[in-house]
């Protein structure tokens, strides 16, 4: 699992009907920006996302094999899932 920050909303003109319900936000990665890395071409990932988090949210996102599995039995062709909103993070020295 893996930190993201939400920056877009995917609109589609149709969908696959097991997308009803949810919607795809586009997220870069966040862990290097929290421990003070610069990105300078961090990769945009499509998540599912059915929690509503908004652009500017920090997300845990499952990636891989492990997203499908939140929906077992249900098959669900996603790549990335959204598993929890973040509302505050502390690092320790």
């Amino acid at each position: 699992m893996q930190l993201y920050l939400v920056n877009g909303t995917v609109t589609l003109s149709r969908c696959h009907p097991s997308f009803v319900g949810a919607t795809l936000k586009t997220a870069i990665p966040h862990g290097d920006t929290l421990l003070g890395r610069k990105v300078t071409d961090p990769d945009l990932v499509v998540v599912w996302d059915d929690l509503g988090a908004n652009e500017g949210s920090i997300i845990a996102v499952s990636d891989g094999a492990e997203a499908a599995q939140a929906f077992r039995p249900m098959q669900k062709p996603v790549d990335a899932y959204n598993a929890a909103i973040l509302d505050e993070i502390n690092l320790l020295p």
